[in-house]
């Protein structure tokens, strides 16, 4: 089993699934909401092909005209896609062993990966600094995980983040409606990354910010002389945090409540991931509440 692929995440999370709440464009009945009515198999469009795809739905014809290998998609092969978005700025390299949040961010992002093409839906994977990084297609193939995964390992921490205006950019170029999963620190002006949340859910997709964070940037638990070192081009700043932290502790959490409006007004889904909680614990409440929202 790949890196980030922990059976303990997977058994938990893998039972509840990953039910879309909102209207998506599918056509597998029962499983989610769709806005089509009856059975089509009406070509919709061309993807790029994966490898594990079946290979009698490449376009050959395509293929002689462009020499490259796209696929046919149908209107039923479609399903739900779900969009992840992995934040791989310098800002996530903070914290040690599991606790580092790109390692807690890339667990979480396979997870999600691994649970949406297991119940036969399509997943595609974005890793983002001040630009793309990597973009993986949107596959339903099994081998699509393995990719994801190889991709994953082999990303580390690199500049600074530009959330908002990458949130804008892929609104535009995201066709279908689908789930868009941001997975990020959020450690940088927040109204851009409101925006760009509120453009994607003018485009139709459903959003789910998952909002990865090191329990010392919520507790400020730090005692002592302390040289601080800015991951993303701050000052170093040395000095004794018990003096700073009724102040920090102050504007994180208003910090914390702004982001959490921002995103109820947005109609975004907030979830807050501290990575000293057990990922198949925190996910696992995540999907019961997604569930009993469903209910309603």
């Amino acid at each position: 089993m790949p890196t980030y692929l922990d059976p303990r995440v997977l058994a938990r999370a893998e039972a509840l699934g990953l039910k879309a709440r909102q209207v998506v464009e599918g056509l597998r009945v029962g499983d989610h909401k769709s806005p089509f009515k009856g059975f089509s198999v009406e070509f919709v469009q061309h993807r790029e092909y994966v490898p594990g795809d079946d290979i009698r739905h490449i376009d050959w014809k395509g293929y002689g005209r462009s020499e490259r290998y796209t696929i046919k998609q149908y209107e039923q092969e479609t399903n739900f896609l779900c969009h992840l978005l992995l934040d791989g700025s310098n800002s996530m390299r903070y914290g040690r062993g599991d606790a580092n949040k790109l390692a807690f961010a890339k667990l979480l992002a396979a997870s999600l990966a691994y649970l949406t093409v297991r119940q036969r839906d399509t997943v595609s994977l974005r890793i983002f600094n001040t630009g793309w990084v990597a973009e993986l297609p949107a596959s339903s193939s099994l081998a699509h995980i393995n990719a994801i995964t190889h991709t994953l390992e082999g990303t580390e921490p690199r500049d600074r983040t530009r959330i908002g205006p990458l949130l804008g950019e892929v609104a535009d170029r995201l066709g279908r409606r689908g789930i868009v999963c941001l997975i990020s620190d959020c450690l940088e002006d927040l109204e851009p990354i409101l925006e760009g949340l509120r453009h994607l859910r003018f485009r139709g997709h459903e959003v789910i910010l998952f909002h990865v964070l090191h329990p010392d940037e919520v507790n400020f638990p730090l005692d002592g002389n302390i040289r601080f070192v800015g991951l993303e081009g701050a000052e170093e700043l040395r000095t004794r945090p018990q003096l700073l932290r009724p102040a920090y502790l102050r504007v994180v959490k208003r910090y914390l409540a702004d982001i959490q409006a921002g995103c109820d007004r947005a109609g975004v889904d907030y979830v807050k991931m501290l990575t000293n909680r057990p990922l198949e614990v925190a996910l696992s409440e995540y999907l019961v509440r997604r569930l009993q929202m469903g209910r309603k």
